[in-house]
């Protein structure tokens, strides 16, 4: 089964403005995620942007572009946009890569995709890799997930789960913790596999409250009864690029001929 990899690219951003045509080794950021989403095994690749400036970069370089609209609430309303133009079955698999992301292994692209084939009873998939960092379970900008024996997810939090009662103190973590044995924390990684039929579904729901409270967009599906599938990364994934810190880093593995892998 086939599977479309579409990739959202925003001019604006508030800390870093125009990143996706941001230069990295005599070409733009879009232009190196395209490139590494071409490698994965995705029979089209497609940017999906509101901006003609983009537009004309991916043109230039041979990239798809699905023109969007600019007064999308989220991602996943842009997706569904893009699906529906490109007249996607029901059952067709779109993975989301976002425009940030010029280091993303291939590998992990397939993963998502491959586990909606392995899993038929999940509409979206997703990926995550275990903490071991107290730090990191008690950090709220760190996406903390819970899930099943399948892989199913139960919760996406920005809290500490689960709550490791009988072992941390009422004041963590305000007082150094450490993980309990024999307990897994794990932090979402931010890439989804979506069926086309559940992207025609998203945008008819409002936003459910957990999802309000905890500012994650993937809490609406687990509200409306959609299941998400969690799979363990198989190799970790590299950070995006939000801030120019981040562009500098990027920018010398790759000007140096390096490459995230």
């Amino acid at each position: 089964m086939s599977f479309t990899v579409v990739i959202p690219a925003r001019y604006a951003s508030s800390r870093l403005p125009g990143k996706p045509l941001a230069m990295i080794a005599g070409k733009p950021m879009i232009q190196h995620v395209c490139e590494r989403a071409a490698e994965s095994r995705a029979s089209r690749v497609v940017v999906a942007t509101d901006d003609a400036r983009i537009e004309e970069a991916c043109r230039e370089f041979g990239a798809g572009v699905v023109m969007t609209s600019p007064n999308h609430a989220s991602g996943t309303d842009r997706l569904e946009e893009v699906a529906r133009k490109l007249g996607l079955d029901a059952d067709h698999r779109v993975v989301n890569v976002q425009g940030d992301e010029p280091l993303i292994p291939p590998a992990l692209i397939n993963q998502v995709a491959e586990n909606l084939e392995l899993y038929p009873e999940a509409e979206i998939a997703t990926l995550c890799e275990r903490l071991h960092d107290a730090r990191q379970v008690f950090n709220p900008n760190v996406v903390k997930v819970v899930f099943d024996a399948r892989g199913m997810a139960h919760y996406f939090s920005r809290a500490p789960i689960p709550w490791a009662r009988d072992f941390w103190p009422a004041n963590a973590p305000a007082v150094d913790v450490d993980l309990p044995d024999g307990v897994g924390y794990f932090r979402h990684i931010g890439i989804y596999g979506y069926r086309a039929s559940v992207l025609r579904q998203f945008v008819t729901w409002p936003p459910a409250p957990t999802e309000q409270v905890e500012a994650l967009e993937q809490l609406r599906a687990l509200y409306n009864g959609a299941r998400i599938h969690v799979d363990i990364a198989e190799r970790p994934p590299a950070a995006g690029v939000d801030t120019e810190e981040d562009l500098a880093r990027v920018r010398a593995l790759l000007e140096a001929g390096g490459r995230y892998v």
